[in-house]
C-alpha cells in the first residue's frame, strides 16, 4: 500500500513513512475504481467496511480485532432540541475497549501480523493507550506505552491491566510524538501514533458505517452532516478519507459536510478556521474537562482544517459549561453516557445552527467518539526513562 501526501500529492512505498517531507501527514493510498458497487453493505464489523475505502484490506484477525466497529447509528427523537436538525447518534463507546480507538489498532494490528511484524507501541495516556494495549494482549505483540511521566496512577493502571511495557518520559510529552517515530524506526517498534496512516485508515470506517447504516435506512439517502470531535486530526482525516474516497467512486452524491468540534480552552483548530487561516499554530492549551481532545500542537491539524472548508463543514469551539451540560443531556434524553470529548459534539449544536451551518430540515450524525476512560485492577508497574533514553530501552528485550 502506498502512502500519499494530501497536500503536495507526494507518493511513498516507504511503509515506516507517516510524514512527508514537506511537513504533512501522510495517508494511505485510495483506489476508487476498486471500490464495490454494491452499496449500502451489510454493517456487521468495520471489516465489512473497510473494502469501500479502495485499498488492499488485510486478513481479518481473531480475537478482540476481529469485533471492532459495527457500532449501531441512533436515531435520537428526545434528544433533538427544539428547532433543531434530526439527531442520530453512532455511540462508539460500545466497541471493545470503549473508544473508537480500537478501529484503527485493530486495522493497524491485522497489518502488522500479516507483515510478521511483533512489536507495537504508541505514544498516549488515554483511550489509544488502553486500545493498543488490549489489541497486543490479544495478538501477542511485544507492546510498549509512552506515557507523560505525571501520569494520574489510576490511569496508569487502567492501561497497566493489559501488560504492556510502559514508560513513563520525562520532558516534553509533545516531542515524543516525533522522537517516537524516529526511534521506533531504529528499533522495529511499529509506533501506531494518532495520524499513523494504518490507524487513519481503520478509523475511516467511523464515517463509512455511518453513511451506511443512514442508506440503509433512509433508502440510500446521504446524512448531511457528521459532527465530531477533534484532537490530533486523525479521525477528522479519517472522515475525509472516507468522503472522499465514495464521492471518488460515485458511491454518494452529496457528501455530508463535516464539522469538527473543540474545547475552547484548547481550540488551535478552530481558532486557525475562525481566523481564515490555512495552517494551524500552536497554542498555550488550558485545562478543560474534555482533556482527551486537548491537543494543543495537532500532528494532523492542518488536514482537518482542510477537511472542513472542503466539505463545506466548519471547526468550533464549546466551553466547558456546554460540555457538562451535553453530556447530562446524552445521558437523561438518549441514555448514552459518553466522556466529555464526545459531549461536544451536542453542545456545538445551538452554535451551528445559529450560524446558519445547520438546520431543522438536515439529518446530522453526531460521533460519540467514547464512553470514557474506565477503570483497571492491573499493576501499574512503569519505568521512567528520559528522551535521550528512550532508544536504548526499547532495545533492550523485555
Amino acid at each position: 500500500m502506498y502512502r500519499l501526501c494530501w497536500d503536495c500529492g507526494a507518493r511513498t512505498d516507504d511503509d515506516r513513512q507517516v510524514r512527508c517531507d514537506c511537513g504533512e501527514p501522510l495517508w494511505l493510498e485510495s483506489d476508487p475504481e476498486a471500490v464495490p458497487d454494491a452499496w449500502p453493505p451489510t454493517v456487521e464489523t468495520m471489516w465489512n467496511l473497510v473494502p469501500y475505502l479502495g485499498l488492499g484490506a488485510p486478513t481479518v484477525p481473531s480475537g478482540i480485532a476481529s469485533g471492532a466497529g459495527g457500532t449501531p447509528l441512533l436515531r435520537t427523537e428526545r434528544l433533538d432540541p427544539a428547532g433543531s436538525p434530526r439527531l442520530h447518534v453512532k455511540p462508539e463507546g460500545l466497541n471493545p475497549t470503549g473508544s473508537f480507538k480500537d478501529r484503527g489498532t485493530a486495522f493497524g494490528v491485522a497489518w502488522m501480523l500479516e507483515q510478521g511484524e511483533q512489536r507495537i507501541g504508541t505514544v498516549s495516556h488515554g483511550n489509544m493507550a488502553a486500545s493498543v494495549a488490549a489489541h497486543a494482549a490479544a495478538s501477542g505483540l511485544d507492546c510498549t506505552v509512552l506515557v507523560p511521566a505525571d501520569i494520574a496512577e489510576e490511569r496508569l493502571a487502567a492501561i497497566a491491566a493489559y501488560g504492556p511495557r510502559l514508560l513513563r518520559a520525562d520532558g516534553d510529552y509533545g516531542k515524543l510524538y516525533v522522537e517516537s517515530l524516529t526511534v521506533g524506526r531504529e528499533t522495529g517498534v511499529r509506533f501506531l501514533n494518532s495520524d499513523a496512516p494504518l490507524r487513519v485508515a481503520g478509523q475511516a470506517t467511523t464515517a463509512l458505517e455511518a453513511l451506511a447504516q443512514f442508506a440503509a435506512r433512509e433508502s440510500g439517502a446521504t446524512p448531511d452532516a457528521l459532527v465530531m470531535p477533534v484532537s490530533s486530526g486523525g479521525h477528522a482525516s479519517g472522515a475525509w478519507q472516507a468522503v472522499r474516497t465514495l464521492d471518488a467512486a460515485g458511491i454518494i452524491d452529496e457528501p455530508p459536510r463535516l464539522y469538527f468540534v473543540q474545547a475552547a480552552a484548547c481550540a488551535p483548530i478552530a481558532e486557525a478556521f475562525a481566523r481564515g487561516d490555512d495552517t494551524v499554530t500552536p497554542v498555550d492549551g488550558g485545562e478543560t474537562v474534555a482533556y482527551s481532545i486537548a491537543n494543543a500542537n495537532p500532528p494532523s491539524g492542518n488536514r482537518a482544517l482542510a477537511a472542513a472548508r472542503a466539505t463545506s463543514g466548519a471547526v468550533c469551539a464549546v466551553d466547558d459549561d456546554a460540555i457538562l451540560e451535553a453530556k447530562r443531556r446524552f445521558a437523561v434524553k438518549a441514555g448514552l453516557t459518553v466522556e466529555p470529548a464526545s459531549a461536544t459534539t451536542l453542545a456545538a449544536l445551538d452554535q451551528l445552527v445559529e450560524s446558519g451551518s445547520l438546520s431543522r430540515d438536515d439529518d446530522v450524525a453526531l460521533i460519540a467518539t467514547g464512553r470514557g476512560f474506565g477503570g483497571g485492577s492491573g499493576t501499574a508497574e512503569s519505568e521512567q526513562v528520559t528522551l535521550d533514553e528512550l532508544g536504548r530501552v526499547l532495545r533492550r528485550s523485555r
